[in-house]
């Protein structure tokens, strides 16, 4: 016969609370793998989430910025202007 012995995992963990929010997500996004498989890739697409509204909002910042230094022509202040005052 041979027996397995119960190794802990040498990476480190964490807890999280299932509030009512999260259960939603696992139940919704769960699909059948467990709730730690289903918690690790909703964080890691949070992650994704996350770095890519960081990058749209310093492509944003990064465009008015050209805006204000009048390198980018894409937009006329001077109708913009005008249409504000046509109101």
């Amino acid at each position: 016969m041979r027996y397995t012995i119960c190794v802990p995992s040498t990476k480190s963990r964490i807890q999280v609370t299932i509030d009512k929010d999260l259960a939603g997500a696992v139940a919704e996004f769960g699909s059948g793998k467990s709730r730690s498989r289903t918690v690790h890739d909703l964080a890691l697409r949070g992650a994704e989430a996350i770095r890519a509204e960081k990058r749209r909002l310093q492509e944003s910042f990064e465009f008015l910025q050209r805006l204000d230094a009048g390198e980018d022509d894409r937009f006329d202040f001077s109708i913009s202007a005008r249409l504000h005052a046509e109101r």
